[in-house]
């Protein structure tokens, strides 16, 4: 009997933006705007605000979900969102979640402050080049450090990926200054899913002291999406009920164990 292939009609979204939004009374209002298009679209998910910014997962009708992005653009301060599209046969989400957070992100280093400067960031095709090369364009040894939790990471990373067996995002900190001077002459990329946990770690590494840290635009998901699996190994973990995906942005099998 010849299989039949079921269509990938559910768009996935991922994005974040660190903009300084101002108080309790303003998140809340945002919290009860969002909630109310969202639900009227039939889109699931989760939206985490804070006053550092905006950390979402949706899945819906792609209908659904690009006007739900045309609409929260019209916000200048999320005009130039960049969400990061994977697709799937089925909703993902049980339900639609927006919360206001402490962070976007836990770091517990009020002082990072992304909003405020970005570290460097690297696109896709210039790690891919780098990490062909073994070198960036100065001649520099390059690593990838990985910035996930360990569960995470061992469902799929980059091949020789510094990784410090996280537990939670807030280890990260003491991570970098307990192998500092591993990383001294080194450029270091630092990557996680899509961006977020990435951005605040090249920040806290240079303010650490090291000299050649950068981000990786868009983290795993956007990597995958511009040049595929080069230099990676197994899936990337993601937080709904597809729990991996692979290089082609499909679906893809847990590890063992996760």
């Amino acid at each position: 009997m010849m299989a039949v292939n079921t269509p990938l009609n559910t768009l996935n979204i991922s994005a974040y933006k660190f903009v300084t939004l101002e108080d309790a009374a303003d998140l809340r209002d945002l919290r009860d705007l969002l909630r109310e298009r969202a639900v009227a679209l039939q889109i699931k998910g989760t939206i985490l605000l804070a006053t550092e910014g905006i950390n979402l997962f949706l899945a819906g009708p792609p209908e659904a979900i690009n006007h739900f992005v045309s609409q929260l653009k019209e916000d200048a301060r999320f005009a130039d969102l960049a969400p990061k599209e994977s697709w799937s046969e089925a909703q993902p989400f049980k339900k639609m979640l927006v919360k206001v957070k402490g962070e976007i992100i836990r770091m517990n280093h009020p002082a990072i402050q992304p909003a405020s400067g970005r570290a460097p960031a690297v696109d896709a095709h210039t790690v891919k080049r780098w990490l062909d090369a073994g070198v960036d364009d100065a001649g520099r040894p390059v690593v990838t450090l990985d910035t996930r939790n360990d569960f995470e990471v061992d469902n799929g990373t980059f091949v020789g990926a510094i990784d410090w067996r996280l537990t939670k995002f807030s280890e990260f900190p003491q991570a970098v200054l307990d192998h500092q001077a591993s990383l001294q002459g080194k450029t270091v990329v630092s990557f996680c899913t899509g961006g977020i946990r990435c951005e605040k770690a090249a920040i806290f590494m240079r303010e650490s002291g090291l000299e050649h840290v950068y981000q990786l635009e868009g983290g795993i998901l956007k990597y995958f999406e511009e040049v595929g699996g080069a230099h990676y190994t197994g899936g990337c973990f993601v937080f709904d009920e597809r729990r991996a995906l692979s290089s082609d942005l499909h679906v893809s099998p847990l590890t063992s164990g996760t």
